[in-house]
């Protein structure tokens, strides 16, 4: 077994059992409902999540970065359990204070050999870097070669999902009043993306079944290595899954086309009733 541990944050929407499986660490965020505050993934589960912010009159939830500490605590117990070394992987600088949290830690011990990457994405941008890096440590690779693979293979990751409404990325502070208000007043389903860290938009189509297929559309473009597909409740996300199958014609393994709700710390960014996904394009 590999000596160079992997963490990431909850940001990557990687479930719990799954990361644990996998032996990658999470640090969850802070996700706060009126007076109530959570980790996410651990005090707050995805379930329990979208059912308090689908119900009526329910606060709106923020989020909150991991402290130093957190992390910390999680870089002292990967090395109590064996690891000489650490790749951590996290949501963009851009997006939140997380990644700074995680440079503040990685100082608190400055004898340890600790690779903070910057994934320029969020959800399962970060995760497909985790699995990727866990691949590479198996096989024997330094951190620092980790760390160098993964900030080359995010040039490959594209995210695309269809909102049902810009109102949560406004109200969330991701995007401006006034480009929400332009969303709306057009009634368009708007395709999101990320770029250099930034939330963009891809597409901006009419209805939701147009959005569904643009999304289906702008994830196959390119030969995929693989994908994981996104949705938040209540929308179809195996329906959508067995669609991008179908696209794929049997070009790709189904088992490297993973599904999993958005989770707690990017959830309250984008609302319900999201489809969409993220994509490792080949080389």
């Amino acid at each position: 077994m590999s000596r160079v541990a992997i963490v990431t944050d909850s940001a990557s929407d990687m479930p719990p059992d799954v990361a644990a499986a996998a032996r990658i660490g999470i640090v969850p965020l802070v996700v706060t409902f009126g007076s109530e505050t959570f980790k996410a993934g651990t005090e707050l589960t995805t379930d329990d999540f979208w059912r308090r912010m689908t119900a009526p009159d329910a606060p709106f939830p923020t989020t909150a970065a991991s402290s130093p500490g957190d992390f910390k605590a999680a870089y002292d117990k990967a090395f109590a359990d064996g690891a000489d070394s650490i790749v951590s992987i996290h949501v963009a600088g851009t997006l939140s204070g997380t990644l700074k949290a995680a440079q503040i830690a990685r100082g608190m011990l400055p004898d340890r050999e600790i690779h903070i990457v910057d994934s320029g994405s969020a959800s399962m941008g970060e995760g497909l870097l985790a699995e990727l890096a866990i691949e590479s440590a198996d096989l024997g690779h330094t951190a620092a070669e980790v760390a160098r693979l993964l900030e080359d293979r995010a040039r490959d990751i594209d995210l695309y999902v269809a909102l049902d409404t810009l109102e949560y990325l406004k109200k969330g502070g991701r995007i401006s009043g006034a480009r929400a208000a332009i969303g709306t007043l057009l009634s368009v389903k708007p395709i999101i993306t990320i770029r250099d860290g930034v939330v963009e938009t891809a597409d901006k189509p009419r209805t939701t079944g147009k959005a569904r297929v643009r999304v289906i559309e702008l994830l196959t473009q390119r030969p995929l290595e693989r994908l994981a597909i996104l949705y938040t409740p209540p929308a179809d996300g195996e329906g959508f899954r067995r669609e991008v199958l179908e696209r794929l014609g049997g070009s790709i393994d189904p088992a490297r086309v993973s599904i999993q709700p958005v989770g707690a710390s990017v959830g309250p960014h984008i609302g319900p009733g999201c489809l969409g996904g993220v994509v490792l394009y080949q080389r």
